[in-house]
């Protein structure tokens, strides 16, 4: 099970934490990623990390929040976060997490979403002056 946190509603130029808390499920799978849909368009792969023991980890930004998002994780609490700097109406989506069990390599660019096994089911996030 993954249950997201953290959306809601920010000014342009904003931040905002996103949480993606997993349970049932604590080994086995090799990334978390962060997914977002806007009303009438397409989901989009938004950024994903990987998932092992250890300290060295690989990450994953589309274009569209390079320099602006941050992906993390805490593995004592099974937790991935997503910072959002810099918050732009294009920003506003509804926001979902997803495990998944394929390698790593198979995952980018985030198109594949039959690759990705859990869902979560998403949090809001509306950038609006």
């Amino acid at each position: 099970q993954l249950m997201e946190s953290g959306g809601g509603l920010v000014q342009p130029g904003g931040s905002l934490r996103l949480s993606c808390a997993a349970s049932g499920f604590t080994s086995g799978y090799s990334a978390i990623g962060w997914f977002r849909q806007a009303p009438g368009k397409e989901r989009e792969g938004v950024s994903c990390i990987s998932i092992r023991d250890g300290n060295s980890y690989w990450t994953y930004y589309a274009d569209s929040v390079k320099g602006r998002f941050t992906i993390s994780r805490d593995n004592a609490k099974n937790t991935v976060y997503l910072q959002m700097n810099s918050l732009k109406p294009e920003d506003t989506a509804a926001y979902y997490c997803a495990a998944a069990r394929r390698p790593w390599a198979e995952l980018l660019p985030m198109r594949s979403f039959q690759n990705w096994n859990y869902w979560g089911q998403g949090t809001q996030v509306t950038v609006s002056s």
